[in-house]
């Protein structure tokens, strides 16, 4: 780890398994700056603003910036313009392979109906061999781009039998409807708004492809404050269990914070997980596969160990977390 030793990571988030009534004083900063993106259940923390309150009582400010995309969410935590963040399976692969300074710290199981690949009705795809030759849209070092790999393998396709295009979700999107792409690959809620474009056809959902989203701390932040990262944990948790106790609300809250149309929001909210869990040896194996898999591609430039910069908690706070679920 670049500027932190195994040693000093494991003693410096040992207080992520703090308790909720844990004193956030001890930590050093004073604020903390969350990167989100426009889905999962940091909407429901923003739009409640429990963890706001709660961080106000020891003078902490918090303050939210939102991404298009994991990439670009990644490079804000690592320059240090953010402190935590959500992203999909493939940034934070992408990240460690360069050397940023990230540590995971949560994940969310990811089935795969929130994301997929949308083709245009006029270019000829009834399948994903058809997808041969074509130009297929999604952000580089995005889950869509893991999705892309594996969907891909399924069909017996190699990464080199398409054009791969490099766009952001909302210039991703243009290219679509003005046909200079023939297939984009994509997540909530830009899925669910591109399956209402004109001309689109959904090709497949990303169910063959099933991973996980991840919550990172810069890992030097993470250090300095582990009470401050033990109750944004704690307050996803709550928040998870929140939404699987509320599901008829789901959608407002979503389209409150994101601006997307309800109905569109009807279906995100429908057709996603709402749980948070500790990193476990499944969860950290299925992630070092990606990256293994990325590396044998070529797509990333050295291999990564995941495990290095996993926090596994202990078996008490694990079975705490178990048994409130």
């Amino acid at each position: 780890m670049t500027n932190f030793t195994r040693a000093a990571f494991g003693l410096a988030l040992a207080g992520l398994i703090a308790t909720l009534s844990a004193p956030v004083a001890a930590d050093t900063s004073k604020e903390l700056r969350i990167g989100y993106q426009k889905d999962g259940v940091l909407l429901i923390v923003k739009q409640q603003g429990t963890l706001e309150k709660r961080l106000a009582q020891n003078g902490i400010k918090l303050s939210w910036v939102e991404f298009q995309s994991g990439p670009p969410l990644l490079e804000a935590l690592n320059a240090g313009s953010i402190d935590i963040g959500q992203t999909g399976d493939t940034p934070p692969i992408y990240a460690q392979a360069a050397g940023s300074h990230l540590v995971y710290l949560a994940a969310a199981p990811d089935a795969g109906k929130r994301s997929g690949i949308l083709v245009r009705a006029d270019a000829g795809i009834t399948k994903l061999a058809d997808l041969k030759g074509k130009r297929v849209a999604f952000t580089r070092g995005s889950s869509a781009h893991n999705i892309v790999v594996r969907l891909l393998a399924s069909a017996n396709l190699t990464y080199a039998d398409i054009t791969p295009v490099n766009l952001q979700p909302a210039d991703a999107a243009a290219a679509f409807r003005n046909g200079s792409i023939d297939a984009w690959a994509i997540w909530d809620p830009f899925f669910a708004l591109g399956q209402r474009f004109p001309n689109a056809k959904t090709l497949t959902d990303a169910q063959k492809a099933q991973s996980n989203r991840f919550f990172l701390g810069n890992s030097d932040y993470a250090a300095a404050n582990p009470d401050t990262v033990s109750a944004f944990v704690e307050e996803l948790d709550r928040a998870s269990k929140w939404a699987t106790a509320h599901p008829a609300e789901l959608a407002v809250v979503f389209s409150t914070i994101t601006g997307v149309d309800l109905d569109v929001e009807k279906i995100v909210a429908a057709r996603d997980i709402y749980t948070v869990h500790y990193l476990d040896a499944p969860i950290i194996k299925q992630q070092q596969q990606i990256a293994d898999s990325f590396l044998q591609l070529g797509l990333i430039p050295k291999a990564i160990d995941v495990k290095a910069i996993a926090y596994v908690p202990s078996a008490k706070a694990r079975a705490a977390l178990a048994q409130d679920k």
